[in-house]
């Protein structure tokens, strides 16, 4: 998958990323992951209930 955003043909800019577009890769990314696990509790509700409760278990036993 880095392939296709980043091919290596030279096609890519040579200076540094700003800040401001880094935040915007990794807001878009962010949104894509969210949306990707959406669908998949859609698709599996029996196994988003049981990472639901997984997750729940794991903060209630966590210490600070």
């Amino acid at each position: 998958m880095s392939d296709q955003l980043f091919p290596d043909d030279g096609s890519r800019p040579q200076r540094p990323e700003t800040d401001a577009e880094r935040r915007r890769r990794r807001a878009q990314f962010l949104r894509d992951l969210a949306e990707a696990r959406e669908l998949r509790d859609r698709v599996q509700p029996r196994r988003a209930k049981a990472a639901r409760l997984r997750h729940a278990m794991r903060m209630r036993t966590f210490r600070w």
